[in-house]
């Protein structure tokens, strides 16, 4: 009998594709065929899949861009898609089709639905995606890497969390060393691009902290790269030792030695907050389709591993406060990191692969 062939369906953004990859990794060293259904933007993020992984770009669309023309013959690409998908699977049946979101995925599962083949679906953020929300009555499976995700009624969940690089596993669990008087680690993210609220209040909630604090403070700030300068300016009229930087290539290190994390709630930052074990206050980008961020943050809220604080809420006091209360309080950030840690899912991937193999046995 020939290799099981395992289809990952995914969409063109990092958020969907990062944690496609870790599936496909794993699925290949156990010996399955693994090939990528995706776009064209997607196959730009698919240069860090195995180089055995098959990529075949399919026709699809988004009703979110483009003008009435390009969104009037949407349906007819999606169709183009799903056609070419129902020919492929029946030249090479899949064992199983894992959706991992974003209107690329479309073809795949739609080919699954109608040949019946095994099928489920990963949704990394706390509220499912369009396209996810459509399939998951019709999948074996649905994976919630967030806890708790907001599901359509009648279809249940399983929290596998989301699947992280492996220098985030690197530093999983990593001895947190609560805040005292001595050098401290502060870590602003934004994501991958840095948030502009965040460098417009955090340095001004810095200077506002009292000076036991802000003497021993060591803060490395992610900015997008028009706002390096001025942030840069703030930390050093407050006195504070900052480096500030457009992307730190090693920010698992740099979360693992933190006694605080101030960042977006985004799937990923949430995951790696989660897995390293550190105290945190979130503050979700207040445009995120469906306030997904904000359900992303709940669970490590609810698991009194961070402060929640609404962008319509932020301002420098606040902020400042907040703060504070982390960094003088040793015993309670440590119990912070103490519940993070048990909020992440370091195994995550391993428990995709479950999934995937549970249903392929189903199918024999």
């Amino acid at each position: 009998m020939g290799r099981p062939l395992l289809l990952i369906a995914a969409g063109g953004t990092g958020g969907h594709m990062f944690p496609a990859q870790a599936l496909a990794e794993a699925m290949v060293r156990r010996g399955w065929r693994v090939k990528l259904s995706t776009d064209a933007r997607g196959a730009r993020y698919a240069g860090g899949f195995p180089h055995m992984v098959q990529i075949e770009e399919v026709s699809s669309a988004t009703f979110a861009r483009g003008g009435p023309l390009a969104k009037a013959l949407v349906p007819l690409r999606i169709a183009g898609g799903v056609a070419s998908a129902v020919a492929g699977f029946l030249r090479d049946r899949p064992a199983v089709v894992v959706g991992f979101g974003g209107y690329p995925s479309i073809p795949a599962l739609s080919a699954a639905v109608a040949l019946r083949l095994p099928r489920m679906i990963h949704e990394q953020n706390g509220v499912l995606g369009r396209v996810n929300r459509l399939f998951a009555p019709r999948v074996d499976a649905v994976c919630c890497g967030t806890w708790p995700t907001d599901l359509p009624e009648g279809v249940e969940g399983y929290h596998t969390g989301n699947p992280v690089r492996a220098a985030v596993l690197e530093r999983a669990a990593a001895p947190y060393i609560p805040p005292g008087d001595y050098p401290l680690s502060l870590v602003v993210i934004g994501g991958s691009q840095g948030a502009r609220v965040l460098s417009d209040v955090v340095p001004q909630a810095i200077a506002c902290l009292p000076e036991a604090i802000l003497s021993n403070l060591r803060i490395a700030h992610q900015a997008r790269e028009e706002d390096v300068d001025r942030v840069t300016r703030a930390y050093d009229a407050a006195g504070v030792v900052a480096e500030v930087k457009t992307f730190f290539t090693d920010i698992p290190r740099r979360l693992s030695e933190a006694q605080l994390v101030i960042s977006r709630s985004g799937a990923s930052s949430v995951a790696d907050i989660s897995i390293i074990g550190r105290p945190a206050i979130l503050i979700p980008f207040a445009a995120a389709t469906a306030d997904h961020q904000t359900a992303n943050a709940r669970g490590l809220v609810e698991a009194q591993a961070a402060i929640l604080i609404p962008e319509s809420a932020l301002d420098p006091g606040s902020l400042s406060e907040q703060i504070a209360a982390v960094l003088s309080q040793p015993g309670a950030a440590r119990q912070m990191a103490h519940n993070a840690l048990a909020h992440g899912r370091p195994d995550a991937t391993e428990r995709l692969v479950e999934v995937v193999e549970h249903l392929a046995r189903k199918d024999t």
